[in-house]
């Protein structure tokens, strides 16, 4: 028996560590092929760990928000397995929690062309090439919680990840009667590369367990519980989701702000 993505192939950005890095061998032992993209070196050692679990990965040093990088994974996906049937646009930074009036149009705009502009590269190029293969196909964009309301992250990330919620709704509606399905995940707190300041530091004072404290599971994310609802999307077990954003938040954006969570009594 096959796995979920069997005789696939999945183009990943930001592979070198957390969530995509968790996606790379997760999609992997699914049977999927893979062309990962990060902007550091740490993707070869992604792709080494596929290739060491069985698994088949090219990895290539990008910037996800430049449009000839974004093309030249695509590209290098036809040429390399002749497919493209998966693009999880993965990669993002989270351009630090500056207030409005403290950013700089170039600091926004940095964050912004990563981003947001980052995933539209990944619906323009790989939605092309998987729309005229006619063989449908699954777009996944990495968004946050940030994205659905204020709270859980800087103005510029929050504004970018709302954007990538708003980009999935109208691909998939761009992207009508392909058969190509586009959707975005909305992690919550979860221990990646961009986060690892965070949870180094609460480490450092013995306060790990503060960490996730605000949802109702009281705990973070580990990368491959994303990655795991990535691989839903990516399957073809999704086959009638579209145009939708999924928190992965632990029940974070469940609820609007309470002063206190008492079990069994009236929050208010």
């Amino acid at each position: 028996m096959g796995g979920r993505l069997e005789g696939k192939v999945a183009i990943i950005t930001g592979a070198g560590s957390g969530i995509g890095r968790a996606a790379a061998l997760l999609f992997a032992g699914e049977g999927a092929r893979l062309v990962l993209g990060d902007k550091t070196e740490a993707v070869h050692g992604t792709a080494k760990d596929v290739a060491a679990a069985g698994g088949a990965a090219i990895a290539l040093q990008i910037d996800a928000g430049a449009e000839a990088d974004v093309a030249k994974l695509v590209a290098t996906a036809l040429s390399s397995y002749g497919r493209l049937d998966v693009a999880f646009a993965n990669a993002g930074i989270s351009g630090g929690m500056a207030s409005i009036f403290e950013l700089t149009p170039e600091a926004w705009t940095e964050v912004l062309r990563v981003n947001l502009i980052g995933p539209w590269l990944m619906v323009k190029h790989a939605g092309k090439v998987m729309a005229d293969a006619g063989r449908g196909g699954s777009i996944v964009c990495t968004a946050s919680v940030a994205g659905l309301r204020s709270g859980a992250g800087g103005p510029a990330y929050s504004a970018s990840k709302a954007g990538v919620i708003n980009l999935a709704m109208v691909a998939a509606q761009q992207l009508c009667a392909t058969g190509v399905r586009v959707n975005a995940i909305c992690p919550g707190l979860t221990e990646t590369g961009m986060t690892r300041p965070t949870f180094d530091y609460a480490r450092s004072k013995g306060v790990t367990h503060k960490l996730g404290q605000l949802n109702p599971l009281r705990r973070a994310a580990q990368p491959d519980e994303l990655a795991r609802v990535a691989l839903f999307l990516a399957s073809d077990e999704s086959s009638y989701v579209n145009g939708q954003a999924i928190a992965v938040d632990g029940g974070l954006s469940s609820s609007h702000p309470v002063t206190r969570q008492l079990t069994g009594q009236t929050a208010v």
